[in-house]
């Protein structure tokens, strides 16, 4: 029984430790620059489909539930308002973030996982040459601003989703649609969402980047190590989205009709 708790304590505790070391890494050293860029641009191939194609269901999903439900309340007036409310506070960032949860997030565990049962690591560490610096906070810098970039399509190709069914679908009005974006939405929402896609970004690598370095017992052991660094992507990211949208609400409060 003490043996699970302090392993069940341990590992967030080592999370919460190598983000920190993270952190410093990427304030205190020169970044690595050819690393940062070989990386990012292997994430946004790995990203950029699923983000297309998620987004736009995404979208639809949202409209169709607020079409009918601004339906049923009489403010069809205010259906493109309440759309690009959901998209941009709420929708945008989480469906970014499963996304590099989801294949950047595992596909930086797979690689580093990969070296550290070929003892690349250890060869690394006995040569002077800290893994931290030298892999892990390029891919957490480049996750990051792979994330900022990609929700910026995620916000475009929900709105138009959500256009394309609340208009074309469903018969309402483009103008009331278009004139409505700014009813409920705000600056401050879209600045929130980015903020929260370069975190939920920066987490999902670190959480890969963790299970990589930790991983054992051969290509299973890795195998095992990316799916206990999505699933733990996964919890992290919905945890730390109900505190900065809790903190958010506190800070700026929704306007007034």
């Amino acid at each position: 029984m003490a043996v699970s708790v302090v392993s069940a304590i341990r590992g967030p505790g080592e999370i919460a430790a190598m983000t920190l070391e993270v952190a410093k890494r990427i304030l205190t050293r020169p970044p690595q620059v050819r690393e940062f860029v070989e990386q990012a641009w292997f994430i946004t191939s790995v990203t950029l489909m699923p983000t297309i194609l998620v987004s736009i269901p995404f979208g639809a999903v949202i409209s169709l539930q607020v079409g009918n439900l601004t339906g049923q309340l009489g403010a069809q007036s205010f259906a493109g308002a309440t759309a690009v409310l959901a998209v941009v506070r709420e929708a945008a960032p989480i469906a970014a973030a499963l996304i590099i949860a989801g294949a950047a997030g595992s596909a930086i565990c797979s690689d580093l996982g990969a070296r550290k049962i070929r003892e690349e690591i250890d060869a690394m560490e006995v040569l002077g040459v800290d893994p931290i610096e030298r892999l892990v906070a390029p891919r957490v810098l480049a996750t990051m601003f792979v994330a900022m970039m990609i929700i910026g399509i995620v916000i475009g190709a929900g709105i138009g989703g959500g256009y394309f069914f609340t208009v074309i679908v469903q018969g309402g009005s483009a103008g009331a649609f278009l004139a409505s974006f700014t009813a409920l939405a705000s600056l401050p929402d879209l600045y929130i969402a980015v903020v929260k896609a370069i975190v939920f970004g920066g987490m999902a690598a670190v959480v890969g980047a963790y299970k990589g370095l930790n991983a054992g017992g051969g290509p299973s052991g890795v195998g095992r190590a990316v799916n206990e660094s999505v699933i733990v992507a996964f919890m992290l990211l919905f945890f730390i989205n109900a505190i900065i949208t809790a903190i958010y609400f506190q800070v700026v409060p929704p306007p007034g009709l």
